[in-house]
């Protein structure tokens, strides 16, 4: 039961600090879609998102009403269509003939993303899964609303190499087909290590082939609640800080509980998880980089950001998981540079760097996000930087992911405007020093030796 006083701090946390539903996202099995006949494969996958999908955004804006609290997306993932399409698919254009059916079904069901456009090739790629990731450029050029992905690595797999150097010469081939629309393009693209099956955040979202035919998973934020709730205890030592930051995740979590069960009741599909996390906007007071500072820091980046994200990250998720039975996703911290302001700021004085941005994802929810670089940078020093963010997750056993966008004509320091929740960015420096040889190689990178768990 909730009671008038949490009623009121809700309200609160609402119109004073930018509480909101970050998403909910349906997700959808296409394995009962797949054919050898790529029209019929196209016609059932469009049918089935249709059928499943056709009340989502209203029943999200029927919830929003009713309980006050904003839903800022309704959303779609499928499963990875590199496992879907294998058997139809015979070219690169039978792929993106497929990323526009679910493009046209999302735009018919009224959602702003749909996520799926994915492959899992951790260990290994099959011809049709190469081809797959090969159609990933024009794919997202030639579609407004569709999201890719790629998983190159597991802790229990080891990292593929030859998938990392190919996830390079896409992100440089997919900044230049779309460079005349902001590099959107790449930011619709994001490279994992061991990726969830459960993730509704885009743009790395998928329906994994573990998950039921069709769920709903919610993904909760609330930077704004998070540093109001801190500011509170201003000066205090970290049980309190600590506390402090557990309890908020644990109402923020609660809000988030009640919407999925009222979504799964009324669209009468299964509930699946709660996502905590702190994703920041581009508005004034939803930053993640202001709670860091709100702790102890003169500007994210100075000594002590690391152990500060990680505290805050910790906490986070002991309080989801104390809020609902079923937390999943990617839950914790984001730091994406573009969509927090205070990340903007941090790079503009010089306090933030690639460099630091990577250490703080060893610690964070995800890795490397939403960050800007000169268009001229080269594939294999972006292979690199994957291969570098993997190794953290792989090694570390958690996730972590690249969503990095060289920007055409940009030099260091000049400002690129992505527009929306996408926010702006400075273009950061890469350490140009080659590692040629390196990305060359080919083949794998074992697993680690603690992935030998049987």
């Amino acid at each position: 039961m909730i009671n008038l006083f949490e009623v009121k701090e809700t309200n609160d946390m609402v119109e004073h600090e930018n509480l909101d539903v970050r998403t909910i996202t349906m997700g959808i099995s296409l394995l009962d879609c797949i054919d050898s006949d790529i029209d019929k494969l196209n016609e059932k996958i469009y049918n089935k998102i249709i059928s499943k999908a056709k009340n989502l955004v209203a029943t999200g804006n029927e919830i929003e009403k009713e309980i006050g609290i904003p839903i800022v997306n309704k959303r779609i993932s499928v499963t990875p269509i590199g496992l879907v399409g294998a058997s139809a698919c015979k070219s690169s254009d039978d792929f993106v003939s497929i990323a526009k059916t679910l493009d046209k079904a999302a735009k018919e069901v009224g959602v702003n993303f749909i996520g799926g456009y994915s492959c899992l090739v951790s260990k290994g790629m099959t011809p049709a899964e190469e081809m797959m990731i090969r159609s990933i450029p024009k794919a997202l050029a030639c579609t407004d609303r569709v999201c890719s992905s790629v998983n190159v690595g597991s802790t229990k797999t080891g990292l593929n190499m030859d998938a990392v150097k190919l996830m390079g010469e896409v992100i440089v081939e997919t900044d230049e087909i779309t460079k005349d629309a902001a590099c959107l393009g790449c930011a619709k693209l994001v490279v994992f290590c061991n990726a969830p099956d459960d993730n509704p955040f885009m743009a790395g979202a998928f329906h994994g082939v573990t998950e039921a035919d069709c769920i709903i998973n919610v993904g909760v934020s609330g930077p704004g609640v998070v540093k109001n709730a801190l500011s509170k205890v201003r000066g205090k030592n970290f049980e309190v800080l600590c506390e402090t930051i557990k309890k908020t995740a644990f109402k923020v979590t609660r809000v988030g509980q009640l919407v999925a069960q009222e979504a799964s009741k009324r669209l009468g599909v299964p509930f699946g998880i709660i996502d905590l996390s702190l994703a920041p906007t581009p508005a004034v007071g939803d930053s993640v980089a202001e709670i860091l500072e709100e702790i102890g820091l003169e500007r994210v980046g100075a000594p002590g950001t690391t152990a500060a994200l990680a505290l805050l990250n910790d906490q986070v998720k002991k309080g989801g998981v104390m809020a609902s039975s079923y937390v999943g996703g990617l839950s914790g911290a984001f730091i994406p540079v573009s969509e927090d302001q205070g990340m903007i700021d941090a790079v503009n004085v010089g306090a933030l760097t690639l460099e630091k941005l990577e250490a703080m994802t060893c610690v964070c929810s995800v890795g490397l996000d939403m960050i800007a670089i000169p268009g001229d940078t080269k594939a294999t020093t972006i292979s690199g930087i994957i291969a570098d963010e993997a190794a953290i997750g792989m090694i570390n056993q958690k996730t972590t992911a690249v969503r990095i966008i060289p920007v055409p004509g940009k030099k260091v320091g000049e400002m690129v405007e992505f527009g929306g929740l996408l926010g702006y960015a400075p273009v950061m420096p890469v350490n140009n020093f080659s590692c040629d040889a390196f990305v060359n190689r080919g083949g794998r990178i074992p697993a680690p030796i603690h992935s030998f768990k049987n």
